[in-house]
């Protein structure tokens, strides 16, 4: 049973937010106290909302999601609504993730050593290079003919 965001009670005493970002995609994440194991997802592009394994599909994205909550110990103790937007299914997901170690942050600052020695709080900074002028790509030349 997938619920709205509006159907939560949103209040800094039973929510953290923080927003992960990875190349292109941006995930605004909120973990619900009250609602342990609930996980939506609202895509901005589409205005659905999904339940988590339904909208990334394979299995290790959803490991991956879930691998900040593994590391601290918190499994089961959240609930997670996230709105993301930009970029593929893969980085969406990481973009999740990033905010989740962010608002486990929030709940806790004392799991800081724990997520940073498990490389949680290290944004990806990895980008698409940019296309060049005079080239086909950002590194694919134009053949070029000496006649």
């Amino acid at each position: 049973m997938i619920q709205k965001l509006k159907d939560f009670k949103l209040t800094p005493e039973n929510t953290y937010y923080a927003t992960g970002k990875r190349k292109e995609a941006v995930a605004r994440v909120w973990l619900l106290r009250d609602r342990p194991n609930t996980f939506i997802v609202g895509s901005d592009k589409t205005n659905k909302e999904y339940d988590l394994r339904e909208y990334v599909q394979r299995e290790t994205l959803y490991n991956k999601i879930m691998y900040p909550f593994k590391v601290t110990g918190h499994e089961g103790k959240f609930g997670i609504y996230a709105t993301v937007r930009g970029g593929g299914i893969s980085a969406q997901a990481e973009a999740i993730m990033y905010g989740v170690a962010k608002a486990l942050l929030q709940h806790n600052p004392d799991l800081r050593p724990t997520l940073k020695k498990a490389g949680l709080l290290t944004r990806d900074a990895r980008e698409k290079e940019r296309k060049k002028y005079g080239q086909m790509g950002a590194r694919a030349k134009y053949r070029w003919s000496k006649r």
